[in-house]
């Protein structure tokens, strides 16, 4: 069973992630975490991202944001272009990582997974939400950026359309852990089966 798990900004998927592996024994993929290795790691995406972008995209630590981030935000088109040559790989390195788990559910958390397609490989949805102010409040601190900034990110977020899309909704308001753990072990005790 493939759980896909996504929300917007600051609402905190990665710490659902992270209890749903700590008290369920579920592993999950952590598709931002992953893609940024295999942005380093990985030659074809490498290779590729030097031909669109050009050599200055990589240095001798690895990819160079700025310079990506300089040539996604140039063009509507480009960002189609990156995510061509990186989501089949992710993609690829999401399915040789199941084939390692053993465990009878796996998860993959990303923020983008309706956006990616990458919806299309899950068995169920999990849409983690929160109030926006919460949003706002987490993001600003881990982030360390200015509220206006997360603020003009979350405009950017269709989190409405891929709520409506999920097949779970579980609200993460940051109040109670015991509250957030028995709407988790009910989806996954009862709906997951």
């Amino acid at each position: 069973m493939r759980l896909g798990i996504t929300g917007g900004i600051g609402s905190g998927k990665s710490y659902v992630s992270r209890l749903l592996t700590r008290y369920f024994g579920i592993p999950v993929y952590d598709c931002d975490a992953e893609a940024k290795r295999l942005n380093n790691e990985n030659p074809f995406i490498r290779e590729q991202l030097i031909r669109l972008v050009g050599p200055e995209v990589y240095d001798a630590v690895g990819l160079v944001k700025p310079v990506l981030a300089e040539f996604l935000f140039a063009d509507s088109d480009n960002a189609k272009q990156v995510n061509a040559i990186i989501h089949p790989v992710v993609r690829e390195d999401f399915t040789q990582w199941c084939q390692r788990q053993e465990a009878g559910i796996v998860g993959l958390e990303s923020a983008i997974l309706f956006e990616s397609g990458f919806h299309l490989s899950m068995d169920k949805v999990l849409f983690v939400d929160a109030p926006l102010e919460v949003r706002i409040r987490r993001a600003v601190f881990r982030d360390g950026v200015q509220r206006e900034q997360i603020e003009a990110r979350i405009a950017q977020q269709d989190s409405s359309s891929a709520m409506k899309r999920a097949d779970f909704v579980i609200e993460n308001d940051g109040v109670s852990d015991e509250t957030l753990l028995l709407t988790l072990n009910n989806i996954i005790k009862y709906k997951l089966k």
